[in-house]
Parts: C-alpha cells; structure tokens; sequence
C-alpha cells in the first residue's frame, strides 16, 4: 500500500498522518511537496490537517491553487482513495472534490478534544468498520462546521454518502444542535448541519472528515479507534488487487 501524504505551508498534521499511515499502518507512505505538479507512484492520498497558508482568506482558500492540486483531481478522477482530514476537508471542499463548505463553529471558539463518531457511510475508508458502530477520535478546529444546501443535504442522505455523524457514546444522535453530554460538552461540537462529521464524494473514493483519525491510531495516544480507516483503506486495495 503506497500513500502520499501531501505538504502545505501551515500544515501541523502531516507528520502525524504519515507516522499513522508508515509507522503504524505499514504503509508505503512518503511526502509530496504542494509544489510538485505530480503525485507519483501512490495508491492513496492523504490531504492532512493543519493551518494551510495561515488559514489567510479561509481555511483551504488558497492552498487550492497550490501546483499539485490538478494531479490530486485527475487521482481522484480514476477513482483513487483521498483522505481529507480537518484542513484537508475544507481544501478538497474549496477545489470542489467535495460538496458544502466548512465555516466557524457555532460558538466562534477553538474545539479541540476527543468526540464521538457514529460509522454510516461505505467506502474505501469505511468499509470494514460496522455500519453504526461509534469510534473516539480528536478534534481541533474552529472551521468545522459543515454548511450544504438542502439539495445536497437530501443527495448526501438519500445516496449514503455521511459517512459520519457526531454522536453521544452509546451511537444516539443529538436530539438539537446544543445538545450536550454527560460531561457538559456540545455533542455536535461546531453546529454542523445533521451532525456531519464526514462525507463522501458521488464516486465514493473520496473522504473529508474534520476529526482526526490519524491522532487515535495507537492506544498511548488514548484511542486507536482511527486505526481502523487506514485498515480499510488497506483492505479496499487488496481486493482491488485480487
């Protein structure tokens, strides 16, 4: 399995979503430059998280003119996995890889700690996790309140393509948008739209997510819930393999 894991000025997840995906995962995993113009050799990318370009203009603005941003399209075009974590949903949702957009958390402050994700949608990413089962990951954003038009929301529901939802532990959803747990937290922790965590491109190969599975892939960190993407990303090119 051969990831890149593409760089952005700004970016602070880079490293750990290649120490997931090399070190943890097995991959073949290596950096590509945002200047490069070519992906290279790679069976997977992954647009990692982090503050590309200062977040200046908008989170993913203008890292969406970054030189490898045409060969991350013609990649996802053939049908190639991409993992768009946190920064990495808001670029491939600026370059339109991805529907909707994402804005300032509901309550204009900073989240960052560890949420519940109810597993929906299937893809290469997804696949192997049970449908509806929940898994712990970290968040840390103030941009990661998922916004589409009803159009989009009805497509994305009626075609199986959330592949995430915040939830409480237990895989209830939140009844309102300020709904908090027993810790006195917000379930849904930025007010996105239907609890959206994460979706789907139409084709299926694409994933944007604002958690950060990368960040729970080993117990010592606290959770190694996350691991379990980079396993059906694994499983996924096997069987296309076979």
């Amino acid at each position: 399995m051969r990831v890149a894991v593409i760089q952005f000025p700004g970016s602070n997840a880079d490293w750990d979503a290649l120490h997931a995906a090399r070190d943890v995962a097995k991959a073949d995993a290596r950096y590509v430059f945002h200047k490069e113009s070519e992906l290279g050799e790679t069976d997977a990318v992954i647009v990692p998280g982090g503050f590309s370009f200062g977040d200046y203009l908008r989170p993913g603005a203008i890292a969406g003119y970054s030189p490898i941003v045409p060969a991350l399209k013609r990649f996802a075009e053939r049908g190639g996995p991409i993992l768009g974590i946190c920064n990495g949903f808001q670029i491939l949702a600026e370059i339109g890889l991805l529907p909707g957009a994402l804005t300032r958390n509901a309550h204009l402050r900073f989240e960052c700690r560890d949420v519940h994700l109810r597993v929906e949608g299937r893809g290469p990413f997804t696949d192997t996790l049970a449908e509806g089962s929940v898994i712990r990951v970290p968040i840390a954003h103030a941009d990661g309140r998922f916004h589409c038009d009803a159009e989009t929301l009805e497509t994305l529901e009626k075609n199986g393509r959330i592949a995430f939802r915040y939830c409480h532990p237990d895989g209830r959803l939140p009844e309102s948008p300020t709904e908090r747990g027993t810790d006195g937290l917000p379930i849904n922790p930025n007010g996105s739209i239907a609890d959206i965590a994460g979706i789907y491109d139409e084709r299926g190969n694409v994933l944007g997510m604002m958690p950060h599975p990368e960040r729970a892939s080993e117990s010592i960190l606290g959770s190694a819930d996350g691991l379990g993407l980079f396993e059906s990303l694994g499983a996924h090119l096997r069987k296309g393999a076979a």
